[in-house]
């Protein structure tokens, strides 16, 4: 479970890397200002929560049930919030607005603030 998640988080964090050089180099002429500013806040985003994934993997055994939903609400908030972001400035670029994608960047949100108060759940039980 541990490894999974330091995988995950590796993944995640290269993709970040990526999906910014894309975003600052490849989208700049392509985005709005605007469009250009959620796109880095979904890049912004996917890096914090990947970092954070690490630390859970490298400072968790991941043994408990409120460990596990930590870890796959970070891993699902991640997905969900970022990517619906990507999904949605690059169709909207296109004018082709995936308007679906609309409603899960919050859930995805949600699914982070459920990981950060698991996180918080998980420290008190170990002091």
């Amino acid at each position: 479970m541990t490894q999974f998640t330091l995988l995950f988080a590796s993944i995640l964090g290269a993709l970040a890397v990526i999906f910014g050089a894309f975003g600052a180099h490849a989208l700049k002429k392509l985005l709005s200002k605007d469009q250009l500013r959620s796109f880095e806040t979904g890049v912004k985003y996917q890096m914090y929560h990947a970092i954070v994934l690490l630390l859970i993997g490298f400072n968790f055994n991941l043994e408990t049930a409120s460990e596990k939903y930590m870890m796959y609400s970070f891993m699902a908030g991640i997905v969900l919030f970022s990517f619906s972001i990507y999904g949605l400035v690059i169709s909207s670029a296109k004018n082709k607005k995936l308007r679906f994608l609309g409603p899960i960047t919050p859930l995805g949100g949600l699914l982070l603030v459920c990981g950060w108060c698991l996180l918080f759940y998980s420290i008190l039980g170990t002091t």
